[in-house]
């Protein structure tokens, strides 16, 4: 009888050890994708013909104009859905800086790209995003060899500086972790 007792307690540690091994394989999965959707982010660049006053001030209201289409447009949920949403957007994004331009009396048109390239660490606010190689919508106004406006259009830290006296609402990676795992 204490052999019984004894082999069904071992029993139960071993499904409670699978338990335990199983669960710390998830949450090292979930932590290890966290780490990937870091690079599941799309930068946005807008290059300036060249560093004169009058071609960095059109690039700025080239970047309004787009920063303003693209958040009434929403590109979706995931960045497999951003990219797809500004494949599909491209004409009109170079259909608007080109609009841009020639109201401003700008002779040159824009070029817009989207693909995978290597950029240097940078900071964005507080957040360092590290080097690496990122999917990246580019517009290059004429020549491109200006300095360049940057931010993250996914997730769309963009919106943010527009927002920055309207309700911004911070979201919690942990939380966000926390609510995907439990929908699993």
């Amino acid at each position: 009888m204490k052999k019984t007792v004894l082999q069904k307690n071992i029993t139960y540690q071993k499904i409670f050890t699978c338990i335990l091994v199983a669960m710390l394989c998830i949450i090292a999965c979930a932590c290890e994708n966290t780490n990937d959707s870091e690079r599941d982010l799309i930068r946005f660049h807008i290059r300036a013909n060249s560093n004169s006053s009058a071609d960095q001030a059109v690039k700025l209201q080239v970047r309004d104009e787009i920063v303003a289409f693209l958040e009434e447009q929403g590109l979706g949920d995931t960045s497999a859905q951003a990219y797809a949403s500004l494949k599909r957007l491209m004409p009109s994004l170079k259909a608007i800086a080109d609009s841009t331009l020639r109201s401003n009396g700008f002779g040159y048109t824009s070029t817009v790209s989207l693909d995978k390239r290597y950029f240097p660490a940078r900071a964005y606010g507080d957040a360092v995003i590290d080097s690496g190689y990122y999917d990246a919508l580019i517009i290059e106004l004429g020549s491109g060899q200006g300095d360049n406006w940057w931010c993250v259009v996914y997730p769309p830290l963009c919106y943010l500086e527009a927002k920055a006296e309207k309700d911004v609402r911070y979201k919690s990676k942990i939380v966000e972790l926390i609510k995907r795992f439990w929908k699993k």
